[in-house]
């Protein structure tokens, strides 16, 4: 009997995929993926921790644990899952199958963790909540973090949040700790949005994609969602409400290691429909054996580009207003205080309104921002 972590494997798909021979994780990486992590490996004391957790963290007994109370996808156990697995390693081209298991936990979840190998791990309540395509989504998200090493940093992020406050022989004190814990959330939660894109690469299914991503928001009840409404929630959230909803989103968002499932699912759409993904598919891409040769500056240009383009094309209040101060726009103090107040409207005409030709906003929709989603995968 054989099991899925041998590494030679073949295409067994339900339907014919392409395959992205020696594909560089480069190739699905979201700009903001990449400067969070250099930010995070920059971070004071990061460097000290990473260090000390990399020799101390019971790796071995982390494996063992999922061995011995947990079930092991193989041929022989959740076969349509160990096909998945073999066929999303096939079309990224990962040489070597993961370990994967299937641990009993009602809450829809996976991740991929270890530090010398990657497992990957997926919760019944996944299993049991989506459908084969959806499913095979899943397991290509998984697979683009192994593929990108991620596994490291999820397993550092995931033994810092359960364990480190209470471990005193962490020479750097709760407040260092936190912070580098809130680095390592913020770079996770970038990181996942290239998951869902190594998922898209696998699945080649845009609605399967945005289907799993509406039943772990709101469960298995397709019958009553709809795709369309559920990416209008997203675009109602990025622009809704004031600077003081901006500022909640920002709070809701920091404990949390998945971003909000509708944005996850309008940056998916949004990437399928780009240049960028277009040509990944008709199979012009960075390959595995050229990221020697990649250039870290090209990666910090590509970032920074990036949060340029967010900045300027984002309905979020607070963006807008980035967006104004480094256009130029004038009266700064009047449009933080109409923006906090909502007195955007009232102040035109006035003695701060004048007739000069600044850019104005208008006044922002009142309605307010959804409220914090499911933490799914």
């Amino acid at each position: 009997m054989t099991d899925s972590s041998h590494t030679s494997h073949e295409n067994v798909p339900s339907r014919q995929r392409r395959r992205f021979a020696g594909i560089s994780s480069r190739a699905y990486e979201h700009p903001a993926d990449r400067s969070a992590l250099v930010a995070l490996r920059k971070l004071s004391g990061f460097d000290t921790v990473f260090k000390a957790l990399s020799g101390l963290l019971p790796e071995r007994s982390l494996r063992l644990l999922f061995l011995s109370d947990s079930v092991r996808v193989s041929d022989a156990q959740f076969v349509h899952l160990n096909d998945m697995l073999r066929d999303a390693c096939y079309i990224l081209d990962l040489e070597k199958v993961p370990p994967m298991y299937v641990t009993q936990d009602p809450k829809p979840n996976a991740m991929c963790i270890g530090l010398d190998e990657p497992i990957i791990v997926v919760t019944t309540g996944l299993v049991e909540l989506l459908d084969e395509e959806e499913m095979r989504a899943v397991v290509g998200h998984e697979v683009g973090h192994a593929l990108s090493g991620h596994a490291v940093y999820r397993t550092i992020l995931l033994f810092l949040t359960n364990l480190a406050l209470k471990v005193a022989w962490i020479p750097l004190g709760s407040v260092a700790i936190m912070a580098i814990v809130t680095a390592l959330r913020e770079w996770f939660r970038k990181s996942e949005l290239s998951a869902d894109r190594a998922g898209l690469l696998v699945g080649q299914d845009l609605q399967a994609s945005m289907r799993g991503l509406m039943k772990i928001a709101g469960g298995n009840h397709l019958h009553e969602m709809n795709v369309d409404a559920f990416l209008a929630q997203a675009d109602e959230y990025e622009k809704g409400g004031d600077l003081r909803d901006s500022v909640l989103k920002i709070l809701n968002v920091l404990p949390r290691s998945h971003p909000f499932t509708t944005v996850r699912a309008a940056e998916l759409k949004k990437w399928s429909e780009s240049r960028d993904y277009q040509r990944i598919m008709d199979g012009h891409y960075p390959r595995r054996d050229e990221d020697k040769d990649a250039s870290v500056t090209d990666s910090f240009r590509e970032s920074a580009s990036h949060y340029a383009d967010s900045v300027r094309t984002s309905k979020d209040p607070l963006m807008k207003l980035v967006g104004d101060i480094a256009g130029g726009a004038g009266d700064l103090g009047g449009k933080l205080r109409d923006k906090f107040t909502g007195g955007g409207a009232a102040g035109k005409g006035g003695a701060t309104g004048g007739s000069e030709g600044t850019r104005q906003s208008g006044p922002e929709d009142p309605e307010s921002s959804q409220g914090p989603g499911t933490d799914g995968r």
